[in-house]
């Protein structure tokens, strides 16, 4: 009986996991108003820098709403605030709509990642917790690896990728309603939630501050990728967009099976050392996408990024932890809104293109934050 109340409130948070790997659809749809509206890589690579944005603003204010109505209310909207993204382009399709999507989207899924970890901690609890987290991130991923099969098959279909839309902003509106009707006690929050000053003054600590400098080039690194495979495919072998865009499900493919492979071998061998190896394979697969224009190596090197980025996060997360145990929540908030990575790196990228006048210029940011984390790799303890 037990086992099947726990079942009960397990299924509707997995399903919200979901939700949150809703986010990851801006790689293929930045490509996609790209062409639509024959924008810059400047103009288009601001697209995912709205989405972005949003981990640095949200994120100590999301605590603080979480400490006053609870988590799952806090999911709750934050489901709600990403149907809305996902509504916005079907009411009108132009630039400007598109930049308050992913804006909007951004502010749901800051809000979401925040707090949705928390409350299935409500839920499972002791040993479970780790794996269910595990099995947490993999629904996340599904979503991630699906976003670019169901564009394409949109456009196939229909002849509109943005039929993704509706079909997204339904399982949203499904998540919210399930979770509205699932009762979850919660633990009270101990303490008074962390605010900016608190999280930023950490920075005073040169390893915190190389950590957190850390995350923002792993989440630049991950976001990048996601946004530039498919225009580096279509570039250096004249792909459609369609079958371009399948270069961010394998990315995303080779990321999930790099995390389950991850909890494993960091079970065995130290992360120091399990760091220096997984940024070994993406120094070597972002260095064969400097030279390289064979689709089959293009795609390996994806692929290899993809294996090698998928545990820095967690490993870097655990460093800073363990510099500053007494400030949990303090590193908690910085390392989260280390994920603002994901708005400055992806500009800097499509700005470097456009003055190069090729995705080269994409390529060079990603192997500079590469090189960063060679230069970190030698702090962690």
């Amino acid at each position: 009986m037990k086992h099947t109340k726990s079942l009960t409130l397990l299924v509707p948070v997995m399903f919200t996991f979901f939700t949150m790997g809703f986010v990851d659809l801006v790689g293929i749809a930045t490509n996609y108003v790209k062409e639509d509206f024959t924008l810059s890589d400047t103009m288009a690579n601001l697209l995912p820098s709205m989405v972005f944005l949003w981990f640095l603003v949200c994120s100590v204010p999301t605590g603080m709403l979480m400490n006053k109505i609870g988590r799952r209310k806090t999911v709750i909207i934050s489901v709600l605030v990403t149907f809305l993204s996902l509504l916005v382009p079907l009411i009108e399709y132009n630039y400007s709509m598109m930049l308050i999507s992913f804006a909007l989207l951004g502010i749901g899924n800051a809000m979401m990642q925040v707090s949705l970890n928390p409350l299935l901690s409500n839920v499972v609890s002791g040993h479970l917790l780790a794996s269910s987290l595990t099995l947490g991130q993999f629904f996340k991923a599904i979503a991630s690896f699906l976003a670019p099969i169901i564009t394409a098959w949109a456009v196939v279909e229909f002849g509109n990728w943005r039929m993704l839309y509706p079909i997204f902003a339904s399982i949203s509106l499904i998540a919210a309603f399930w979770l509205l009707f699932t009762s979850v006690e919660e633990q009270k929050t101990e303490g008074k939630t962390s605010t900016f000053s608190q999280c930023f003054s950490l920075l005073g600590n040169q390893s915190i501050l190389m950590l957190f400098i850390g995350i923002m080039c792993h989440v630049g690194i991950d976001v990048g990728i996601n946004t530039t495979a498919p225009k580096i495919l279509m570039e250096r072998t004249g792909m459609t967009l369609a079958d371009a865009g399948y270069a961010t499900s394998l990315y995303f493919l080779c990321r999930t099976i790099g995390c389950f492979g991850g909890a494993f071998i960091l079970a065995r061998f130290a992360p120091r050392k399990f760091f220096l190896i997984s940024i070994v394979g993406v120094a070597l697969a972002i260095g064969g996408l400097l030279v390289l224009d064979k689709l089959v190596y293009i795609y390996l090197c994806i692929g290899l990024i993809g294996f090698g980025n998928s545990n820095l996060f967690s490993i870097l997360f655990s460093q800073a932890f363990q510099l500053q145990p007494e400030n949990s929540n303090e590193v908690s908030g910085l390392m989260m809104m280390g994920i603002f990575g994901g708005a400055v790196l992806p500009l800097l990228m499509g700005i470097t293109s456009d003055a190069i006048g090729s995705q080269l210029g994409a390529v060079i940011i990603l192997a500079i934050c590469t090189v960063y984390l060679f230069i970190l790799y030698p702090k962690l303890k």
